[in-house]
């Protein structure tokens, strides 16, 4: 099975393996397929050689060896027979307290791993990854001529596993300059740099397999390739052809650890904006918008009578920035400060990148009609809410009853099912008491437990609401109905069908 990780420093005890993938194989098909006039389209040759270009960008790749203090394992003298030849020399060696030259198991010692990075500017800034530098003690970075300075970390952003570093040097280094990876597309020419298996400076070419691959963080846009990329290329470039960076070498996915053509570059787009803060502030001021999301699908576009299926849906807006601004929950942002955004991933990203403090344009889509409101962010990492979501006004339902609805058996909230599911005591909606499996409701994850608390957008207390709701999407010709569901407290939109 393969596994996903890091491009990493070398013999790093730190860094284990992240999550294993599943390993998708593709099997042919024959199919019978009427084929349209094929398009007349010219294929760019590979480069006679990358000699010019290697020789042009190297002085600026720099290979990072860091140190760091690690306890000592507590294992003990290794067990050999008695008589052994070997057990006189584990005695010299270990010595009598069982640790080298006689310190003792438990003595630290020191650890050594190695990465890569690259040179920003000519007074010695660096970029590289944090993982290659985390915990460190004594950074040193050598570069192509061979010369080594000591560097100092100036700050570092885990979110997308970037660190810049500073160098002394009595004279101008040479650096290079980060480019558009918005305008790589796939099959373009890169070539990516480094320090793999600690061989010193390497140079290995690819193409861009894939654009906007996303691993585990929320900010994740990196670029695949097939150029070969291996353990100590992490934090090393990927160049363009014209010898600008637009990607930083972090992970590969690979069964042995070995490159087999499947690596990951952060885009440099995410990284240059990251840097930037990194060595105006020594950390990162992320926009913060305040608000629950999710993506809005073909069938909650078609609950929602929206034109395409585009956009971010609010499920919950906490006490916040878009509370003040007036965003409510159902709105579907359709852009931020100018930006079109197509999911939660572009919206999230495009907030972290505006103005924090300031006042930017979101164009939503509420109950059918576009408007465009004015939102002051905040800032994700100090501003960011972390207590519960408000309740809902409290109301009081109906005598309990329970009915069966879009293959969901369902009943008020009252006072003992409140009690039952630790909700609030200010809880309204319609509490889930099982689930028919073979119904869509199941197909879509609703379990009993769940609280429906709006559908068509509107709030529901008892159950002659729904029915109500669902009545009116038939009658207005409508294929589904949107509801809105709490589980532990989380929102999420669900749309099922009514037909």
């Amino acid at each position: 099975m393969p596994h996903l990780s890091s491009a990493q420093t070398l013999g790093h005890p730190r860094f284990a393996p992240a999550r294993a993938p599943r390993l998708l194989l593709a099997l042919g098909l024959g199919l019978g397929l009427a084929l349209a006039p094929a398009l007349r389209v010219e294929a760019r040759g590979a480069p006679e050689s990358f000699a010019d270009l290697a020789e042009q960008i190297s002085p600026s790749v720099v290979n990072i060896t860091t140190t760091s203090v690690v306890a000592a394992s507590t294992g003990g003298v290794p067990m050999v027979p008695p008589g052994s030849p070997f057990e006189d020399f584990f005695k010299d060696f270990m010595g009598p307290n069982g640790g080298p030259n006689g310190q003792g198991g438990n003595a630290p010692q020191r650890s050594e791993a190695l990465g890569s990075g690259f040179v920003i500017s000519n007074d010695g800034f660096i970029v590289t990854n944090n993982h290659v530098i985390e915990g460190a003690d004594d950074i040193e970075v050598e570069f192509f001529g061979g010369k080594k300075l000591k560097a100092k970390l100036v700050g570092t952003d885990l979110k997308t596993d970037i660190a810049v570093l500073k160098v002394e040097s009595p004279e101008a280094l040479p650096f290079v300059a980060f480019g558009d990876s918005n305008k790589m597309r796939v099959g373009d020419w890169v070539l990516a740099m480094g320090n793999p298996l600690g061989q010193g400076f390497s140079v290995s070419s690819g193409i861009i397999s894939a654009r906007g691959r996303e691993l585990n963080g929320a900010y994740d846009d990196f670029l695949q390739t097939d150029a070969a990329i291996n353990k100590g290329n992490s934090g090393g470039p990927l160049f363009n052809m014209d010898g600008q960076v637009i990607g930083v070498n972090t992970a590969i996915l690979s069964p042995s650890g070995g490159s087999i053509g499947i690596g990951f570059s952060m885009s440099s787009n995410v990284v240059a904006h990251v840097v930037d803060q990194l060595k105006e502030f020594g950390e990162t001021r992320r926009g913060w918008l305040g608000v629950r999301i999710q993506d809005v699908t073909t069938d909650v576009a078609e609950a929602m009578n929206l034109a395409a299926a585009s956009g971010a849906l609010i499920t919950d807006v906490p006490d916040g920035p878009a509370k003040d601004g007036g965003l409510q929950a159902g709105d579907v942002i359709l852009s931020f400060n100018g930006a079109t955004i197509k999911d939660v991933r572009s919206l999230t990203r495009t907030v972290a990148d505006a103005p924090i403090g300031q006042e930017v344009p979101v164009l939503i889509n509420r109950a059918g009609a576009e408007q465009t409101l004015q939102i002051k962010l905040g800032r994700r990492e100090t501003d960011e809410a972390s207590g519960p979501l408000p309740a809902a006004q409290k109301k009081t339902p109906a005598a309990p009853e329970t009915a069966e609805v879009l293959g969901l058996t369902l009943v008020p909230l009252d006072a003992k099912a409140i009690k039952d599911l630790g909700l609030d005591a200010t809880a309204t909606g319609l509490a889930v008491t099982r689930v028919d499996q073979s119904s869509e409701a199941a197909d879509k994850g609703v379990a009993p437990g769940d609280v429906i608390v709006e559908a068509g957008q509107q709030k529901v207390l008892q159950l002659s609401d729904l029915q109500d709701r669902v009545t009116e999407a038939k009658d207005a010709g409508r294929k589904s109905i949107l509801l809105l569901i709490r589980r532990s407290g989380d929102p999420r939109f669900v749309a099922l069908s009514v037909q």
